[in-house]
């Protein structure tokens, strides 16, 4: 830990719209470095606590806009990580819709995967980062994921899921997070399964190690 002080971690923004596989490219990273020092940290922990919120009105909310997410808690414990030092990390309840009261425990480590929708629409996040990395997917099968995703591990319905996509997924994908693109180092068409793509990262990443 005295030596870890003397360098700083190396922070790998994976982002890209919903159900495009950003997720399956962080978790292929963190399998081609195992050995390494490293974690994943997830944006969707990061959603407004919301229990002053009846349920009705949780519902109502568009998870897909910048202001749905506790940027700033996030932020800064990314610096508690660049610094070597252990976070608690919120936990979301995606049946309540609202921050569960309990958190993880996370020490700090030397690559730092951070995974999520709009990592990269605050400036002072993309600042932080130095490898940025976009996930561009087609949209037919970004939504077909999303389906599958959300009924089977969080408990939707498919009506839900289709109404939820047409009215806030897509068009905010399109206000927010396709716009993110430009501040990509590096663009991966076809999600998890371009092994290409991955090995160019941890090639790099193990480099910079």
């Amino acid at each position: 830990m005295i030596e870890n002080k003397h360098r700083r971690p190396i922070i790998i923004g994976v982002t890209g719209g919903s159900g495009s596989g950003k997720t399956t490219v962080s978790k292929a990273i963190y399998n081609q470095l195992s050995g390494q020092s490293l974690l994943i940290l997830q944006q969707d922990s990061y959603y407004n606590d919301q229990s002053d919120m009846t349920m009705a009105q949780r519902r109502q909310v568009n998870y897909d806009h910048p202001l749905a997410f506790d940027t700033d808690l996030m932020i800064k414990q990314i610096k508690q990580l660049i610094n070597y030092e252990p976070i608690e990390k919120p936990v979301y309840d995606y049946e309540q819709s609202t921050r569960s009261q309990r958190t993880i425990h996370q020490e700090p480590r030397d690559v730092i995967i951070v995974e999520g929708v709009l990592i990269l629409d605050d400036q002072r996040m993309r600042d932080l980062m130095d490898i940025k990395v976009f996930v561009d997917t087609d949209d037919d099968i970004r939504i077909i994921r999303r389906i599958q995703r959300d009924i089977k591990e969080r408990g939707r319905t498919l009506d839900w899921v289709i109404e939820q996509y047409l009215a806030t997924v897509k068009p905010m994908y399109h206000q927010f997070v396709e716009p993110t693109k430009r501040y990509a180092d590096i663009i991966v068409p076809e999600g998890g399964e371009n092994e290409v793509a991955i090995d160019l990262l941890t090639t790099k990443v193990r480099s910079i190690l």
